[in-house]
């Protein structure tokens, strides 16, 4: 995404909040117990799948995923918002945090945590 889009997205929600008068309730706080309870209703549509059926969902499933992650993307961006983190910024530091931490020699093909690669 973006700076262009993602910067319309926050402006698009923030107004959204501002003109129902929601601003008052979304304090970083209630804004991330939304995002958990968005990301549980996410688990909710994969719960029991095997992995073959995880990756092909029926066309309604597929719809109501997708309405979950937007629930999470919306809850995301307005906890950056309140908190003023630019999360494109973010997400960049975390990646080269990331590229160290899961260089490709040792990380290539398996799931270790980084904790575990001189076990």
């Amino acid at each position: 995404m973006s700076d262009d889009l993602f910067s319309a997205l926050k402006k698009r929600l923030r107004l959204f909040a501002d003109e129902r008068d929601w601003d008052q309730f979304h304090s970083p706080k209630n804004l991330s117990m939304a995002l958990i309870a968005e990301a549980a209703e996410l688990i909710e549509h994969f719960q029991w799948l095997t992995e073959e059926e995880s990756q092909t969902l029926s066309t309604e499933k597929q719809a109501e995923v997708e309405a979950e992650l937007a629930d999470i993307l919306v809850y995301l961006v307005r906890i950056a918002d309140k908190l003023d983190v630019d999360l494109l910024a973010a997400v960049d530091k975390k990646m080269a945090i990331n590229e160290q931490k899961y260089p490709i020699e040792k990380a290539r093909g398996n799931a270790k945590k980084y904790t575990e690669y001189n076990e």
